[in-house]
């Protein structure tokens, strides 16, 4: 079982990747298009990344410039649950 403080700063990731791949967990949990196990997946999903500090400087990155990534990086272990939702598929 991981740590707690290591699902809350992967929660943090994830949420982060969303934001900057235009997805917006909460509204797509209000509308029907996450369920909170999926949520829940993709943290611990997260949590086997091996590139968690790569990925905090690549968020860094697009969250300083303001700008909205075309898809996750090539490592990023959610990359399809993010292009799903973006594209407005559930």
């Amino acid at each position: 079982m991981q740590n707690p403080s290591t699902i809350k700063q992967h929660a943090n990731l994830v949420d982060r990747m969303a934001q900057a791949n235009g997805v917006d967990l909460e509204e797509e949990i209000l509308r029907g298009n996450l369920c909170i196990g999926e949520l829940e997946d993709a943290v611990l999903s997260c949590t086997l990344c091996d590139s968690p500090g790569a990925c905090s400087k690549w968020l860094t990155a697009h969250e300083t410039q303001g700008t909205q990534a075309d898809q996750p990086p090539r490592y990023c272990r959610n990359t399809e649950l993010f292009q799903e939702l973006s594209k407005g598929q559930p």
